[in-house]
């Protein structure tokens, strides 16, 4: 793995908002020719720390996936690569987990933009800037900085 650079939030955001209309691919992570949400904060962290540190296993795009057996793979991920923290302490630039079904895994992740806002992909939308209205604030589950912004 590369060693980390130092990234402020300002540039992070920067770079997260250069995502913007990039057309949703299942498992892509290619700014401007596609990618998935995950494909989103894989990178990022490449932006940051200059390389990804484990290559993604195979994952299903289906939100409705069945918790039976199902392993939280996105969450085991960021516990291993990122920096968990409170819910009441994000700020811009920190990586949001959301649980979509109330039985299923983790399968949704997205980047706090702002106040109330977030960029996320998801299938049928190009990486988008939204709001980070009700219907996600009930999902969310996990927050988690990346390990290269500066303070």
């Amino acid at each position: 793995m590369s060693a980390p650079t130092s990234m402020s939030r300002a540039e992070l955001l920067s770079e997260a908002r250069s995502w913007l209309g990039t057309p949703y691919r299942h498992q892509a992570s290619c700014r401007g020719a596609g990618a998935d949400c995950l494909g989103l904060i894989r990178g990022l962290y490449r932006a940051g720390m200059g390389a990804e540190p484990e290559a993604p296993p195979p994952y299903t795009p289906d939100w409705g996936e069945a918790a039976g057996g199902a392993r939280e793979s996105l969450l085991e991920a960021a516990r291993r690569h990122l920096q968990e923290k409170e819910r009441a302490e994000m700020r811009p630039g920190d990586v949001l987990l959301f649980r979509v079904m109330a039985r299923g895994p983790i399968k949704h992740c997205a980047v706090l933009s702002g106040a109330g806002r977030m960029i996320h992909a998801y299938s049928g939308r190009a990486v988008c800037e939204t709001v980070l209205g009700p219907y996600w604030r009930a999902r969310l589950t996990h927050v988690f900085a990346f390990p290269f912004i500066g303070e």
